[in-house]
């Protein structure tokens, strides 16, 4: 059974047509690539999964777990187990970290009817996941975010699909300002997930990043059109 499926996908953005009859089928525990130059309309097309109003659905459907995305709001497709990691990574002031994280993740278990834990638990729980990542844990207590590196940003989304757990994570250049240790860390992580039968689609140009994460499909889009190349 497909987890998600595109169909026949046309999106337009204004006046300009940048997804062209795409078509994409990933199963559970599957990883996908996605490859193409800059405005290929790689980043477009996960924001219209994530649900960005600004580009319009021409034609086609994208079904998650055979349910119409169109059909579902943002924060619904969060919760029906659905992660994006964007490559520009939002900030929100006033706002810290670790109580997005403890709000965020009881939200999702209660959605899932799995127990609410109180702060106490969570804390242990996520000094766990801190650990696994070597997340460093004075950010947790600054702003989402806000005057994190590059690479901190991108730790700060690996805890979160470690704490959240969804079924379907796509990755925009995750592998994009993170060292050696914490990219071999991701891998890990990946591959993990994979077994567990969560399922990838994840853009990168790093090519000994996606010998090691050993994907099932690698696509190329060009001209908001993907030829499968292997």
């Amino acid at each position: 059974m497909n987890l998600l499926k595109i169909k026949n996908l046309k999106i337009k953005i204004k006046n300009k047509i940048i997804i062209n009859n795409i078509n994409l089928n990933i199963k559970k525990g599957e990883i996908h690539i996605l490859k193409g130059n800059n405005g290929s309309g790689k980043s477009s097309l996960v924001s219209t999964i994530a649900g960005n109003k600004k580009y319009n659905i021409l034609e086609g459907k994208i079904l998650f777990n055979n349910i119409n995305l169109k059909n579902l709001s943002i924060d619904e497709r969060a919760r029906k187990g659905l992660f994006i990691s964007f490559q520009e990574n939002i900030e929100i002031p006033g706002l810290k970290t670790q109580y997005f994280l403890y709000k965020t993740f009881n939200y999702i278990r209660k959605y899932r009817n799995k127990k609410i834990l109180n702060i106490i638990e969570f804390k242990k729980f996520l000094n766990k996941k801190i650990k696994e990542i070597n997340f460093p844990k004075k950010l947790l207590n600054r702003s989402f975010n806000k005057g994190f590196s590059g690479g901190e940003k991108k730790k700060n989304e690996i805890l979160q699909i470690l704490l959240f757990k969804p079924k379907l994570i796509i990755l925009d250049e995750i592998d994009s300002g993170l060292d050696k240790k914490t990219i071999k860390k991701t891998i890990s992580i990946i591959k993990y997930l994979k077994k567990k039968k969560k399922s990838f689609l994840i853009i990168t140009h790093n090519n000994n990043f996606i010998k090691n994460i050993k994907p099932n499909y690698i696509y190329l889009i060009k001209k908001g059109k993907i030829k499968t190349i292997k």
